[in-house]
């Protein structure tokens, strides 16, 4: 999927992607990189709201698991069981979100989801502002078979 397949499809089916006007500056099945500017993310100190950042790591690593199960051709609905949070720097201008999908642990949940319909994976994503990292989430993800 092209970045701006994946713009359109978070715009088009998680319309808070759209709201944050967030764009997709990377997308493959192994990482995606998200942008979100300010003006709309933007809070009552001037940074960018802590939801908002929240949600655009998320984001990026919710798309890094659809990639892949799309491009392995694996049925199946994809939703968030839990996430962590570290919030490390204030973000006063637009921010990037990079996920990178965990390979070591790739065998095991396709494994388990084969045999059991569904299975979980926590990925991982990080959060920049001005290159420098302003904070991490840790997302576990549950893929249920749509068979």
């Amino acid at each position: 999927m092209t970045p701006e397949a994946l713009r359109t499809y978070l715009h088009d089916h998680i319309p808070l992607s759209r709201a944050m006007a967030v764009e997709v500056l990377e997308a493959s099945a192994n990482h995606v990189l998200l942008e979100a500017p300010l003006a709309p993310n933007i809070n009552m100190h001037g940074t960018m709201f802590g939801g908002s950042s929240a949600t655009l790591a998320l984001l990026a690593a919710w798309s890094v698991m659809y990639l892949r199960l799309e491009a392995e051709g694996i049925a199946s609905q994809l939703v968030i069981h839990r996430t962590t949070t570290e919030y490390l720097l204030p973000i006063s201008g637009p921010a990037q979100a990079s996920a990178h999908l965990d390979e070591a642990g790739w065998p095991s949940f396709r494994q388990t989801f084969q045999r059991r319909g569904r299975a979980r994976l926590t990925v991982a994503s990080e959060l920049f502002y001005e290159g420098r990292p302003a904070g991490r989430l840790s997302g576990e993800f549950v893929a249920i078979s749509e068979a």
